[in-house]
């Protein structure tokens, strides 16, 4: 009995409810416990994130160290409440401090040394061309502090007033050479002093050549005789003619934007700047760019704007790291799996580039850079610069050039040319064989344009680089006049002391079935390529960023690099490309723009004539 008692009094109904109240209040505390854990630990990782965030935030990211990318992290910090990351893919430009340790940047005469190694250079490469006997064509471009100039040959040429004038109609308003000349200016210190056309003040050093080789006299002398004009500033009133070219040069030593720009910079505790770090995305929330995604010593990083991401990668880097992002062709992103945030069908299209050919001469005196190639001189040229920044060095030899019009009725010049008291044989990477001068010349404004697209997702794999060469008549008629132009240059009386046999084409090619043959083999790259992210209106549906370089149906991002050129210019692109850096600084800023009315440019008396 009392075990049926004992039985009753346990498994009594108030004793089960009482059991099942205190195991439903203990679960429920244990999931408040746990609930309380979790969001705190979410609260936790949510105020970790934000003070990561927070010590990875800057008003201002820039991708890029190059031409345009070290203009810009210098200006903009030049208010000291101002915060800028700087992220560079290549390494310094100098070994512990020392421009001496890396010589191969800084001695002007080494550039070909940088042209051909992959350590301070993207090492790129076209697909085949079909209208260049099916020929992949390399092209270097600068991966390193200072970019492209870093490693280009020097030559300090803006381009014609035309040119931005084109700009403004082409939808870039604001653009044009009254709005940019002051640009110019302000960029500048030329070692001849300031004028209407030129700076005094500006970081970036601009100087003459100083070899005095016999040849780049003959060169000048020849032109003249042949009916052109000798200009005194192909950069100031009259680009059209023939005279002595301007250069970043400085004391002996190369001057690219690193060394005018990021360096004196360096020390601001509002600067901050990386090397070998790749940005493989630009972080978005919606279509408001908040930051980039980075990638250091193997280890996945982020850093965050809180103004503007700002990309000068250049005309190749900047539109593949779009589309990489989502910002480009839609059907195209979607091919490969990126999530699309901006159908921007531009990004990549409009790509644009000079292609020159080296006309060569055997020289009868040994006065060309040919012996100096020779080991031993290169010993002592080498250890000439290194103690004191002076001798054959301290200059890059393309010291003087000229502008012509291919033909009457072009209103202002459209081919261009060096003269090298040497011979250069694949980019420098063979080496010269014999006492040669040689002229690079080739048309400036060529009406083949091409595109790049992605490859692959992965940031690492290069992009396929479409240029498109000579798919224009146009081009191949202008080449064409570019040999015989300057074959009749060579054949004045101003060579006779000099003139051997020529080497390149050859006195047996004469045909223009022979000509264009030559211009299909050896035709390349002059290094400049550009407008992949073209400048112009929103309502343009080829436009990438609108005058004021954002990047269009996007917030916060910008693109300030020679990939924003609406049309390629008529000269060389650094000192172009460091303009738009100057000018696209004052516009972040919100500084009305310098603006300089009515400066006299030269025009022809006549377009009847060529010359």
């Amino acid at each position: 009995m009392s075990y049926l008692i004992n039985g009753v009094k346990y498994c009594s109904p108030v004793n089960q409810m009482h059991k099942a109240a205190g195991a439903l209040f203990k679960a429920r505390l244990l999931r408040n416990t746990w609930g309380i854990k979790k969001q705190q630990s979410q609260i936790s990782r949510a105020l970790s994130q934000l003070s990561s965030e927070k010590a990875n935030s800057y008003n201002y990211v820039i991708v890029g160290a190059g031409s345009a990318g070290c203009v810009l992290a210098n200006r903009l910090t030049e208010d000291p409440h101002s915060t800028v990351l700087l992220l560079e893919a290549g390494p310094k430009d100098t070994v512990l401090g020392s421009k001496r340790l890396l010589w191969k940047i800084h001695m002007p005469a080494a550039l070909t040394y940088n042209l051909c190694d992959e350590k301070y250079n993207w090492y790129y490469h076209t697909t085949s061309q079909k209208h260049m006997d099916n020929r992949i064509m390399y092209w270097p471009r600068g991966r390193v502090w200072g970019g492209s100039s870093s490693l280009n040959a020097m030559v300090y040429i803006r381009g014609h007033a035309e040119d931005y004038n084109r700009w403004s109609r082409e939808g870039a308003v604001g653009w044009d050479y009254d709005h940019c000349l002051p640009y110019f200016k302000k960029a500048q210190s030329h070692e001849l002093g300031s004028d209407q056309y030129r700076g005094g003040k500006g970081p970036l050093y601009v100087s003459r050549g100083r070899a005095n080789n016999p040849l780049h006299q003959a060169f000048l002398d020849a032109a003249q005789e042949a009916g052109y004009p000798f200009t005194d500033d192909m950069n100031g009133y009259q680009q059209e003619g023939f005279g002595w070219m301007d250069m970043t040069i400085h004391q002996g030593k190369r001057w690219s934007t690193a060394s005018a720009y990021l360096h004196p910079a360096i020390s601001r505790p509002n600067l901050s700047v990386t090397e070998k770090t790749l940005v493989t995305k630009i972080l978005f929330k919606g279509t408001k760019s908040i930051g980039v995604e980075y990638v250091k010593n193997g280890q996945r990083k982020q850093a965050f704007a809180s103004k503007e991401v700002i990309l000068s990668g250049g005309a190749i880097n900047s539109p593949q790291l779009l589309m990489l992002s989502g910002i480009g062709n839609a059907d195209d992103l979607k091919k490969l799996g990126i999530p699309v945030v901006c159908h921007l069908p531009g990004v990549g299209q409009n790509l644009q580039d000079h292609l020159e050919v080296y006309i060569q001469q055997k020289c009868t005196k040994p006065i060309t850079l040919y012996s100096a190639q020779k080991p031993v001189n290169m010993v002592r040229i080498g250890l000439e610069w290194l103690w004191k920044f002076t001798g054959e060095g301290a200059t890059a030899h393309l010291e003087s050039g000229g502008f012509i019009r291919s033909q009457p009725g072009v209103p202002h010049p459209d081919i261009q040319f060096h003269f090298l008291p040497s011979q250069v044989i694949d980019h420098g990477r063979v080496a010269s064989k014999m006492e040669a001068y040689q002229v690079h010349v080739g048309p400036m404004r060529s009406a083949s344009v091409g595109w790049l697209k992605l490859k692959s997702t992965d940031p690492k794999d290069h992009p396929i680089i479409e240029p498109n060469y000579m798919s224009a008549e146009r081009d191949i008629w202008e080449l064409h006049q570019c040999v015989k132009l300057t074959r009749e240059i060579f054949a004045q009386k101003a060579f006779e002391n000099f003139r051997g046999p020529e080497i390149q084409p050859g006195n047996a090619v004469q045909s223009d079935k022979e000509i264009d043959a030559f211009i299909r083999q050896k035709a390349d790259t002059a290094y400049h390529p550009s407008c992949t992210c073209k400048m112009g209106q929103p309502s343009d549906n080829s436009a990438v960023v609108d005058p004021q370089t954002k990047v269009i149906g996007v917030e916060n991002l910008r693109v300030v690099d020679a990939s924003i050129m609406p049309s390629i210019v008529s000269g060389n692109l650094n000192a172009p490309t460091i303009m738009i850096a100057e000018k696209a600084a004052d516009i972040i800023k919100g500084l009305p723009s310098l603006q300089e009315k009515n400066v006299p440019v030269y025009k022809p008396k006549t377009l009847e004539t060529q010359r």
